[in-house]
């Protein structure tokens, strides 16, 4: 290998960085320091304290970190570059075939547990939209004798959260099925109902930032023309799906709290409470069967 190729195989790390940062910041991605430190980690394999721990001037190998700043310029999100998200208390393997749980989600984990208290509760827990998996097992980390079924529309979806059934240590609790809604249950009903099902208007999916729009899945997105099509869905099955002192916890967009307790009355069904998330939009939906709507 001539002095010109080893070179261009390894720079100082410090050189590295600040063009990453400099690529970034072209391509009108926020945070662009910090997005290079997070990939030139990645790639080379480095914990944040070692990278804080590296001199700037240490020779390190280039690729696959300028592979990688080039994916995450076109705007592809940094957890399908890493192939991992952090979400409640676990790690997650991520793919194209779901979205990529987002710490707004967690919201409904916080509701599950102020309306379910008793940890030890051995509940049945229907995800329903699983994706990633990620509300059903976050709730079965926190009951730990609680088991459920996390169901997806897309077979890449439940092979993948049964991938990470088995990676959190769940595998015996949590089942994963490929099919639409509640079609395979067969009568079975659950202390829990958690979904964070398609909710963007079809007119807005359009506006979304470009991470999202050009790589997360639109089916998972595409809540129809007026973003409410899969809570009626939801809502009409609830008092099958539901045990008599069940409780329903979805994720919603902003300004459907009001379309959403429409939709509930419809059905049956009461709202007690909607909570918003850390930047204070509303976020969670609590549902129950009302108990005069129970036969």
């Amino acid at each position: 290998m001539s002095r010109a190729e080893k070179h261009a195989a390894s720079q100082p790390l410090g050189q590295l960085l600040a063009h990453g940062a400099q690529v970034l910041a072209a391509s009108a991605i926020e945070n662009p320091r910090r997005e290079a430190r997070l990939l030139l980690a990645y790639a080379l394999g480095k914990s944040p304290e070692q990278m804080l721990a590296a001199s700037p001037r240490d020779d390190v190998p280039a690729e696959p970190f300028l592979s990688y700043l080039a994916r995450r310029a076109a705007h592809e999100p940094m957890a399908f570059i890493t192939r991992s998200k952090g979400f409640w208390t676990l790690d997650l393997a991520v793919s194209p075939a779901t979205l990529i749980p987002r710490g707004d989600s967690e919201t409904v984990l916080a509701c599950l547990l102020d309306y379910c208290p008793d940890v030890q509760a051995a509940l049945s827990v229907l995800d329903m939209g699983t994706g990633t998996g990620c509300l059903l097992l976050a709730a079965l980390a926190e009951y730990q004798k609680a088991w459920g079924i996390g169901v997806d529309i897309n077979p890449e979806a439940a092979i993948l959260a049964a991938h990470n059934a088995r990676r959190c240590g769940m595998a015996q609790r949590a089942f994963f099925l490929a099919g639409r809604w509640d079609d395979a249950l067969k009568g079975q009903r659950f202390d829990v109902l958690l979904s964070n099902p398609p909710y963007i208007p079809t007119s807005d999916l359009a506006e979304l930032m470009p991470e999202v729009r050009l790589h997360e899945p639109l089916t998972a997105l595409d809540g129809g023309e007026d973003g409410m099509e899969a809570y009626r869905f939801l809502c009409g099955r609830l008092p099958d799906l539901l045990s008599p002192q069940g409780v329903a916890i979805f994720e919603i967009g902003i300004h459907q709290s009001r379309d959403l307790r429409h939709v509930a009355a419809e059905h049956g069904l009461e709202i007690v409470e909607i909570r918003p998330d850390l930047g204070g939009v509303p976020r969670a939906a609590v549902l129950r069967v009302r108990t005069d709507a129970i036969t």
